[in-house]
C-alpha cells in the first residue's frame, strides 16, 4: 500500500519551477477518474553525496548532480621585504608621512592595488601588496623602483640574439621586467653594442641577468643560413598551398622563411637546430636543382582585367593551377600596364596549364544593365533587400552601383552573370512602369519647416503617400526637393509639400525685443515653459538668441493672427517679469546686518515671506553695505521701509530731507558715482539717497549719525550753490601710490589744501578703471589754485632721492616681523617709499630709504615715532576674572581688535587654566620638626589675582592706561530684577524663544532662576551700558504679561446653560458649522457634555469668555432651541428601492431637497426593522410639503424601478450553480515522514528531518533512509 503525502500548490510551485521537463509529472484531478499521483523521490531528486568527490564514486542522476567548478579568487597578495640598507627614504620624522606615503598613493592610484607597509625591528620595510595578478606585478614593479635604491649591472650576449628577449611586439621584455621588477635596457639595432644594461634592486638585477643569459644559452644551439633562390622558383619550393615547404619543417624542425610574393627578395633563411638546419637546406637545394634543369617558360596575354579572376581570391585559383599541373603561373603586379603571364614548369604540363589559365580567365564576366540612377535605391531595397535575394542565389555575382550614372555593372561568373543581369532587367522594367518622381522648387530657407521638428512633418508625409523625398543638406544651398514613389503618391506629396511652402511663404516673421535677461525665465527649468506657449500657440516656431550673440531679438513665425496673439501673450509675460524685476539698494551700516538677518535668518526670512520680494545681502568678508531687493515695486519699498526701520530703531540714526534742484543731481553724483561717494565717505560713510531720475522730485535724504548727517548736509549745499553759479572741473594726473600720500593721515593734507582753496578733490574708488585720475571741482579760480598746489606736491614726489637713518639694531625686528608689515604700512602711507633694513646677524645700525623726497621725509618722521613710541612703552598688568575673558575679546576676537587699533596697544591674554579650583594647604610638619625651619616660605595673598587672570598690555603708558580702562568697561556685570514667579516661564516662551529674542535685542544674558527654587530673583548679565535697556524691557514685558494675565482673568468667566440633550446635534450643526459660528461671532467657548461620562449632568452647556460675550452667545443657543421646539417629526412610509435614487451621489439630491424646504429627512440605517420608513424634521408646514414632494418622487422613481425588474428577468444569464470539489494540493507518493504507519508530519525544526547543506548528522535509517 502506497502512502501519499499531500502539499498544496502555491507550496510547491517553487521546486516544480526548478526541475526539467522530464521531471515533472503533472496529476490531473477530475471527478470521474484519478491517475497515479508522481514518487517523492520524482518531485524531489536527492542532492548529491559527499562520495560522489571521490574517483571512483558515479555522477548522481537528477537536477542536483551538476558538477560546480571551484571559482578561483582573482585577488592575490604578495609580501616582500626592502632592506634598510636599500631603502631610499630612511630620514623620516614620522612613519606613514612624507614623500614615502605620497609615493604609496600615487602607486595605488595609479595600479588600483592595495599596499600595505610596515616596519620591521631591523628597520627594513615590509610591503604586502593585494589585488588583481596584473595590478600587483605593476606595482611591486612601482615600489622597488621608487622606494628601493636602484644598483645597475650590464650583460653581454650575441648581438643577434636580442630580438629573442624582446620578444614579439616587446611583449617578452615586458614580462620579464614585470616579474623582476626591473628595467632593460636594450641597444638600438643600429647600435653596434651587444651590452644590456638592467637597473633595479641587487635581487632583480640577478634574476634578469639570469633570464637574459638562458634566452642567449637557447639561441646558442640553433643557428641561422641564408640560401638565394631566384623569386621565380620560390612557388615550387613552397608547394600548391605551402604544403611542401610546412613537411620539410615539421620533419626536420627547422624554421624556412620564404619571402611573400609582393616582397622582391630571394633570400630563403632557415633557423634551428644545426644537424636538422643543414637537411632542410639539402633538401630545398635539391628542388631548386631539379626545378632550373626540368622547368621551361612560355608567355601568353591575358586582358589585364581577368587577371584578378586568374589569381583567385587570396590566390587560390594560382595555388590551384600549381596542385593540378606543377606549373607556376607569374602575373605582373597590378600597377604594371603589361598583360604578359608567364606559366614556368615541365613541358608536357604547360598545355594543361595553359588550357586552365584561360578557362579561369573566361570563366568571369562583366555586363551591364541600364537603370536611371534615382531608381538604383528603389532597386537595393530597404536596407539591402531587394538585392540580398540575388546576392544569395549568386553569391559570386559582383553587382555595382555608380553615384549619379544610369547603369549598373554586373561581374562574376559568366552564367550567374547572365541570370542576374536578366533578374535586375526585370526589376528596372517593372519599377520604370509603377514608380514615378518629380522635382520641385522651395526655397532653401523653408526647408526646416518642411522637414518639422525630429522630421514629424515628411515621415508623416513620406508613410501617408507611401513615397521617397530628398531634400538637400543645407551645406548645398539648393531649392530642389525630389519626390519618388508611386505616381498618385508622388502627385498627393507634390501637392502637399507645395501647400505648406505657399502657406509659410504667407507666414509672417516677427522680431520681439525681449531682454536676454528674461529669457531663461521664458524658458523655463528644461524648456517647461516655453514648452507651454507652444502648445498654446502650436502653429508659431519661436527662436531664441543663442546666449553668447547677447541678443535681445525673439522670433517669431506662423500665420498671421496667431503670431499676434502670441506676441501680446509674450509680451504680458515679459511685463510680467519687468514688475516682478524692480531692484532698489538699501544701504545699511554694516554692523547693523546681523540685526536684520536676525537668529538663525529668522527676521530677513520674515520679511522675505511678508513682503513677497528677494533680499540679497553682502558677503561678511564684503567692504559692500548695500542691501538689494527685487520684486514688485510696491513690495519693494515695503521690504526698504521695514529694513530702515530696523536700523532707526537700533542706532542713533537720523534721516535729513535737503531739497535740490532736480537738474543738479546728476553732476551732484559725479561720474559713476565719483564725487557724492567722496562726501560720503569723508562724513564718516552716511548715505546720501537721491531720487530716481525723471521722477521729478527734488528730495535727497542724507542717513546716518547725527553729527555727520549736518556735515554732509553742509557740504551737498555748499556744493549745489556752487553748481548753481559757476561750476569749473580739472582733471589731474599722480601714480596710485602717492594718493594716500597726498590726502595725508585721516584726510588732513587734503582738507587743508580744500580750507585753504574751497575746491573739492576727488580721488578714484577701488573699482574704477583711470587710478591715476584726480578730479578737482568748484569755482574757476579756486581749481586753478588747487591744481598748482597739488601738482607742485606731485612735482615732488616724483623727484627720487635716497637718504638713511640709524635705527637701534634691537629695534629693527619690529618693523620686519610678519612678514614686514610695518614696512608695508608705512610705504602704502607715504607714497611708495622703499624701507630697507640690515640682514639680520650684521650688526649695523643704518637703514635707507628711497622715494619721493617729501615721501621720504614723512616715512623718517614717522619711523622716529614709532621708534619713540618703542623706546616708551610699557608693560601693565589688567586683572579681569578669567570666566570674562571670552566676553570681553568678542566675536571672533572683534572688541580687542578694536581696542589695539584705537590706542595702538598690545594685548596678551593668559592660557587658560584647566584646574580653575585655587588652594593653598600649609605645609605638612613630620617628626615635630618646625615647618619653618630653614626654608623660606612666603604668604600667599588670597586676595592677590590669579596668573589665569591677569591680561598683559604693552604700549605708552597713557595709552596702556586708557585701554586698561576700555577693558575694564568691557566685564559684564550683574544686576537683579525681581519678577514674579507665576510669569517667569512667559518670560521664556515656547523652547525658550521669548527669553532669547530678549538677549539678542540687548545683547545681554539672562539667567531664569530652576522652577523649583521658587525664586522671584531674575539675573541679567551684560555691559553697563545695555543693562539699563536690558531691564527696562524685562520690566515692560512683566507689565504687558500683568495686563494679558488681568485679560485672561475676564475671559474665564462661565455660563451654563440648560438645554434638552436632543436639541445637541442640531445646535452643534452639520461638521459643527452652527456652533463655530457662534464661538467666532461671540469670541467664547463652548463646552458640551461628554456622553461618556455618567456622572456629568447631560443637559447643561457650559460657555466660557467675556460675561458679556457669553450672555449674547447663550441668548443666540436658546433662540436655535425655541425655533427646534417650534419643530415637528413626522415618518413616511417609503419603499426603500428608491431610497438610493432620493439621496442622489454622494448626498447632492437630499442635501437640496433639505435647503428647499427647511427640513432634515432621516434614513433607516440596514437592518433597521422598517427598511421603508423615513423621518422628516422641521416646521409643521415645511414637513408637510418636503413630505409631498418625497412622494411624487417615489411614485416617478418606483415606475422606472418596477420597468427595469421586469427587464432584468429577460436579460438574466442562465445559472450556473456546480459545486466544485475542493482542491486536494499537490499529491505526491512514498514521502519519507509517511514511511512508517504513522500519519505525523515531518519536523521542520529538527537537523536530522531537514538536515543543513554540509552538516554532520548521525546516520539514522528513518525518514530518509540510508545512505545512498
Amino acid at each position: 500500500m502506497s502512502s501519499v503525502a499531500v502539499l498544496t500548490q502555491e507550496s510547491f510551485a517553487e521546486h516544480r519551477s526548478g526541475l526539467v521537463p522530464q521531471q515533472i509529472k503533472v496529476a490531473t484531478l477530475n471527478s470521474e477518474e484519478e491517475s497515479d499521483p508522481p514518487t517523492y523521490k520524482d518531485a524531489f531528486p536527492p542532492l548529491p553525496e559527499k562520495a560522489a568527490c571521490l574517483e571512483s564514486a558515479q555522477e548522481p542522476a537528477g537536477a542536483w548532480g551538476n558538477k560546480i567548478r571551484p571559482i578561483k579568487a582573482s585577488v592575490i597578495t604578495q609580501v616582500f621585504h626592502v632592506p634598510l640598507e636599500e631603502r631610499k627614504y630612511k630620514d623620516m620624522n614620522q612613519f606613514g608621512e612624507g614623500e614615502q606615503a605620497k609615493i604609496c598613493l600615487e602607486i595605488m592610484q595609479r595600479t588600483g592595488a592595495h599596499l600595505e607597509l610596515s616596519l620591521a625591528k631591523d628597520q627594513g620595510l615590509s610591503i604586502m601588496v593585494s589585488g588583481k595578478l596584473d595590478a600587483v606585478m605593476k606595482a611591486r614593479k612601482d615600489i622597488v623602483a621608487r622606494l628601493q635604491t636602484q644598483a645597475s649591472a650590464t650583460v653581454a650576449i650575441p648581438k643577434e640574439h636580442h630580438r629573442f628577449v624582446i620578444g614579439k611586439n616587446g611583449e617578452k621584455l615586458q614580462d620579464l621586467e614585470l616579474k623582476t621588477a626591473t628595467k632593460i635596457q636594450i641597444p638600438r639595432p643600429d647600435d653596434a653594442s651587444n651590452q644590456i644594461r638592467i637597473t633595479g634592486t641587487k635581487e632583480g638585477i640577478e634574476k634578469a641577468r639570469h633570464e637574459v643569459l638562458l634566452i642567449s644559452a637557447e639561441q646558442d644551439k640553433r643557428a641561422v643560413e641564408r640560401l638565394e633562390v631566384e623569386k621565380a622558383f620560390h612557388p615550387f619550393i613552397a608547394g600548391p598551398y605551402n604544403r611542401l615547404v610546412g613537411e620539410i619543417m615539421q620533419e626536420t624542425g627547422t624554421r624556412i622563411n620564404i619571402p611573400p610574393p609582393s616582397v622582391n627578395r630571394t633570400e630563403i633563411v632557415f633557423t634551428g637546430e644545426k644537424e636538422q638546419l643543414a637537411q632542410a637546406v639539402a633538401r630545398i637545394k635539391k628542388i631548386y636543382e631539379e626545378k632550373k634543369k626540368k622547368t621551361t617558360t612560355i608567355a601568353v596575354e591575358v586582358k589585364k582585367s581577368q587577371h584578378k579572376y586568374v589569381i583567385g581570391p587570396k590566390g587560390n585559383s594560382l595555388q590551384e593551377i600549381l596542385e593540378r599541373t606543377g606549373v607556376s603561373v607569374e602575373i605582373p603586379p597590378s600597377d604594371s600596364t603589361s598583360e604578359t603571364v608567364i606559366l614556368r614548369g615541365e613541358p608536357e604540363k604547360l598545355g594543361q596549364a595553359l588550357t586552365e589559365v584561360y578557362a579561369k580567365a573566361n570563366s568571369f564576366t562583366v555586363s551591364s544593365v541600364s537603370a536611371p540612377s534615382w531608381l538604383h535605391r528603389f532597386i537595393i531595397g530597404k536596407k539591402g533587400q531587394n538585392l540580398a535575394k540575388i546576392t544569395q542565389q549568386m553569391p559570386k555575382v559582383h553587382i555595382e552601383f555608380t553615384e549619379g550614372e544610369d547603369k549598373i555593372t554586373l561581374e562574376g561568373p559568366t552564367e550567374d552573370v547572365n541570370v542576374a543581369q536578366e533578374q535586375i532587367e526585370a526589376m528596372v522594367k517593372d519599377l520604370v512602369t509603377r514608380m514615378d518622381y518629380v522635382e520641385i522648387s522651395v526655397e532653401h530657407r523653408f526647408h526646416r519647416h518642411l522637414i518639422g521638428k525630429s522630421g514629424a512633418n515628411i515621415n508623416r508625409i513620406k508613410d501617408q503617400y507611401k513615397v521617397s523625398v530628398r531634400i538637400p543638406p543645407d551645406s548645398e544651398k539648393s531649392n530642389l526637393i525630389r519626390i519618388e514613389g508611386d505616381p498618385q503618391g508622388v502627385q498627393q506629396a507634390k501637392r502637399e509639400l507645395l501647400e505648406l511652402a505657399s502657406r509659410m511663404e504667407n507666414e509672417r516673421t516677427k522680431d520681439l525685443v525681449i531682454e536676454q535677461r528674461f529669457h531663461r525665465t521664458i524658458i523655463g527649468q528644461k524648456g517647461e515653459r516655453v514648452r507651454e506657449i507652444r502648445d498654446k500657440f502650436p502653429e508659431v516656431i519661436i527662436n531664441f538668441p543663442d546666449p553668447a550673440q547677447k541678443s535681445d531679438i525673439v522670433q517669431l513665425r506662423g500665420p498671421k493672427n496667431e503670431v499676434e496673439k502670441c506676441t501680446k501673450y509674450m509680451q504680458k509675460m515679459v511685463a510680467d517679469l519687468v514688475e516682478n524685476s524692480y531692484s532698489i539698494s538699501v544701504p545699511i551700516f554694516k554692523q547693523f546686518h546681523k540685526n536684520i538677518i536676525g537668529k538663525g535668518g529668522a527676521n530677513i526670512k520674515k520679511i522675505r515671506e511678508e513682503s513677497n520680494t528677494k533680499i540679497d545681502l553682502p558677503a561678511e568678508n564684503s567692504n559692500s553695505e548695500t542691501i538689494i531687493i527685487t520684486g514688485k515695486r510696491a513690495n519693494c519699498e515695503a521690504a526698504r521701509s521695514r529694513i530702515l526701520s530696523i536700523q532707526k530703531d537700533l542706532a542713533n540714526i537720523t534721516e535729513v530731507e535737503v531739497s535740490i534742484p532736480a537738474r543738479l543731481h546728476n553732476s551732484l553724483i559725479g561720474t559713476k558715482g565719483r564725487l557724492i561717494r567722496s562726501i560720503m565717505e569723508e562724513c564718516g560713510g552716511v548715505h546720501i539717497h537721491f531720487p530716481v531720475e525723471g521722477s521729478g522730485s527734488d528730495t535727497v535724504v542724507i542717513r546716518g549719525p547725527a553729527s555727520d548727517v549736518e556735515k554732509a548736509k553742509k557740504q551737498l549745499l555748499h556744493l549745489a550753490e556752487e553748481k548753481q553759479t559757476k561750476s569749473f572741473t580739472v582733471d589731474i594726473r599722480a601714480k596710485p601710490e602717492y594718493h594716500k600720500f597726498l590726502i595725508g593721515k585721516g584726510g588732513g593734507k587734503i582738507r587743508k589744501v580744500r580750507d585753504s582753496t574751497g575746491a573739492r578733490v576727488i580721488f578714484p574708488a577701488a573699482e574704477d578703471k583711470d587710478q591715476d585720475l584726480i578730479t578737482i571741482i568748484g569755482k574757476e579760480d579756486a581749481v586753478r589754485e588747487a591744481q598748482k598746489e597739488l601738482e607742485a606736491l606731485i612735482q615732488n614726489l616724483d623727484n627720487v632721492v635716497e637718504d638713511c637713518m640709524l635705527v637701534d639694531p634691537r629695534h629693527h625686528r619690529h618693523f620686519v616681523i610678519r612678514r614686514g608689515q610695518v614696512l608695508r604700512e608705512i610705504a602704502e602711507e607715504y607714497g611708495g617709499v622703499m624701507v630697507s633694513f640690515p640682514r639680520s646677524g650684521t650688526q649695523s645700525d643704518k637703514v635707507t630709504l628711497k622715494g619721493a623726497k617729501d615721501c621720504v621725509e614723512a616715512a623718517k618722521k614717522r619711523i622716529q615715532e614709532i621708534i619713540e613710541d618703542l623706546e616708551a612703552q610699557v608693560t601693565i598688568e589688567c586683572a579681569i576674572p578669567q570666566k570674562f575673558h571670552r566676553s570681553v575679546m568678542g566675536p571672533k576676537g572683534s572688541r580687542i581688535q578694536q581696542i589695539t587699533r584705537d590706542y595702538n596697544v598690545q594685548i596678551k591674554f593668559p592660557d587658560r587654566e584647566e584646574n580653575p579650583v585655587h588652594s593653598v594647604e600649609p605645609p605638612v610638619q613630620e617628626n615635630g620638626d618646625d615647618a619653618g625651619d630653614g626654608r623660606d616660605t612666603k604668604d600667599i595673598d588670597p586676595g592677590s589675582p590669579r596668573r589665569c587672570d591677569i591680561i598683559i598690555i604693552s604700549g605708552r603708558k597713557e595709552k596702556c592706561e586708557a585701554a586698561k580702562e576700555a577693558l575694564e568697561a568691557l566685564v559684564p556685570v550683574t544686576i537683579e530684577v525681581e519678577v514674579p514667579f507665576d510669569l517667569h516661564r512667559y518670560i521664556i516662551g515656547q523652547k525658550g524663544s521669548g527669553i532669547r529674542k530678549m538677549m539678542d535685542e540687548f545683547e545681554v544674558n539672562i539667567h531664569v532662576p530652576a522652577p523649583e527654587l521658587q525664586s522671584d530673583i531674575i539675573a541679567i548679565t551684560g555691559l553697563a551700558a545695555n543693562l539699563d535697556r536690558a531691564k527696562a524691557g524685562l520690566l515692560e514685558r512683566v507689565r504687558e504679561l500683568q495686563a494679558e494675565q488681568e485679560d485672561r482673568a475676564l475671559r474665564s468667566f462661565k455660563l451654563s446653560v440648560t438645554v434638552d440633550p436632543k436639541y445637541h446635534p442640531k445646535i452643534i450643526g452639520r461638521k459643527g458649522t452652527v456652533i463655530t459660528q457662534i464661538r467666532l461671532e461671540h469670541d467664547v467657548n463652548i463646552q458640551f457634555p461628554d456622553k461618556d461620562d455618567g456622572n456629568q449632568p447631560q443637559d447643561q452647556i457650559t460657555i466660557t469668555g467675556y460675561e458679556k460675550n457669553t450672555e449674547a452667545a447663550r441668548d443666540a443657543i436658546l433662540k436655535i432651541v425655541g425655533e427646534l421646539e417650534q419643530m415637528v417629526s413626522e415618518d413616511v412610509p417609503l419603499d426603500h428601492r428608491v431610497h438610493a435614487r432620493i439621496i442622489g451621489a454622494r448626498g447632492k439630491a437630499i442635501r437640496k431637497i433639505m435647503d428647499e424646504f427647511k427640513v432634515d429627512i432621516r434614513f433607516p440605517q440596514s437592518g433597521a426593522p422598517d427598511p421603508n420608513c423615513v423621518t422628516v424634521t422641521g416646521l409643521p408646514e415645511n414637513v408637510e410639503e418636503a413630505i409631498d414632494h418625497i412622494l411624487n418622487l417615489e411614485e416617478e422613481y418606483l415606475a422606472d424601478v418596477v420597468d427595469s425588474e421586469a427587464l432584468q428577468v429577460y436579460m438574466k444569464p442562465p445559472a450556473h450553480e456546480e459545486s466544485k470539489a475542493p482542491s486536494k494540493g499537490f499529491v505526491v507518493r512514498d514521502a519519507p515522514w509517511t514511511a512508517s504507519s504513522s500519519d505525523k508530519a515531518p519536523d521542520m525544526s529538527s537537523s536530522e528531518e531537514f538536515p543543513s547543506f554540509g552538516a554532520q548528522v548521525a546516520p539514522k535509517t528513518l525518514p530518509w533512509g540510508p545512505k545512498r
